[in-house]
């Protein structure tokens, strides 16, 4: 179907989820897990567009509104497990040790945070800043404008010798709404150099894409911590109703790409953080914070990311290639 029909349709299931949501509520117990459904755009070939459902279990599909025959041909559903936020520490490698001056892809976290990925450089009132995850620089909420930034994070090994930076900013976290990004800036302190185009392939080029000027099936890559550079596909958008695990809880995020891995998983725990960009231009386009274990291409998990755009408008700062 046209992209403005996948849309409708899209509206017309969250509707109906929601309010099978709403009808279950009193069967759960208190502390009981809640049944989490997410509903994006997936492509179909030749420009048109499915509805892409993502459960993240086979009892979740009970709150799916029945459609008719024709629109559920429409929908692509897929169980994808739990969503996490991808912060937990592994062995050590290239990325996950000490290395100045700082580049894309390394070990960063605040004091607090096990590890999660240095994703690249912005500008901020005139001052070059790292940009992460609020998870990894700001504790999720937990942190104080100005609290230091080690690299690397402290699950590989760093300590307060390590700071390289301050956390400036970071959009807070809503338990009880929808959440458009999980993300968070640091100003370098004085005499830490960066070199930001030293990625893969080299520098990022052309303009951060809309939200809406990014297409499913677009080829993509990422650096990150734990699984350094990876391959990707992106298999959905304007994902609405993402539920992500984090240590405080639960928190639901919308308007998120999702992305499949080409070969084995897109990510892995600690390469929260990273940015993703395209293959056939290299233009930065997301910001990689959550994923699943199951689902996926081939099975390998799914990861979320937010759209790059919203991350830069929402925090005031400016895309550094270079």
């Amino acid at each position: 179907m046209q992209p403005d029909s996948a849309r409708e349709l899209k509206a017309r299931i969250l509707a109906g989820v929601a309010r099978s949501a709403s009808a279950q509520t009193s069967a759960y117990d208190v502390g009981e897990p809640r049944p989490h459904v997410a509903v994006g755009l997936t492509p179909a070939g030749d420009g048109l567009t499915r509805v892409a459902v993502r459960l993240e279990s086979e009892a979740d599909r009970a709150l799916l509104p029945d459609l008719g025959r024709s629109a559920e041909g429409q929908v692509d559903v897929r169980v994808i497990g739990p969503v996490r936020a991808l912060s937990s520490p592994t062995a050590p490698g290239a990325l996950q040790r000490r290395v100045r001056p700082l580049r894309p892809g390394l070990s960063v976290a605040h004091p607090d945070v096990s590890a999660g990925t240095l994703g690249g450089f912005v500008r901020t009132d005139g001052r070059l800043a790292m940009l992460s995850n609020n998870h990894v620089l700001a504790a999720s909420d937990a942190a104080a404008i100005g609290a230091a930034v080690l690299q690397p994070g402290p699950a590989d090994g760093g300590t307060a010798r390590d700071r390289v930076g301050r956390l400036t900013a970071f959009q807070d976290l809503s338990p009880g709404g929808a959440n458009l990004v999980d993300a968070a800036v640091a100003v370098l302190d004085p005499g830490v150099a960066a070199d930001p185009g030293d990625l893969p392939g080299g520098p990022l080029s052309g303009p951060v894409p809309g939200s809406l000027d990014i297409d499913p099936d677009e080829l993509v890559e990422k650096v990150g911590r734990t699984t350094g550079h990876t391959r990707g596909r992106i298999t959905a958008m304007e994902v609405d109703g993402v539920a992500v695990q984090y240590d405080e809880g639960v928190y639901t995020f919308d308007d998120q790409i999702e992305i499949s891995g080409r070969t084995g998983a897109f990510s892995q725990g600690g390469d929260s953080g990273s940015v993703i960009w395209r293959s056939r231009d290299r233009a930065p386009l997301g910001l990689l914070f959550a994923g699943s274990s199951t689902g996926g291409d081939g099975g390998a998990g799914v990861t979320f990311a937010n759209p790059l755009a919203t991350v830069l408008a929402l925090l005031d700062a400016e895309w550094v290639a270079r």
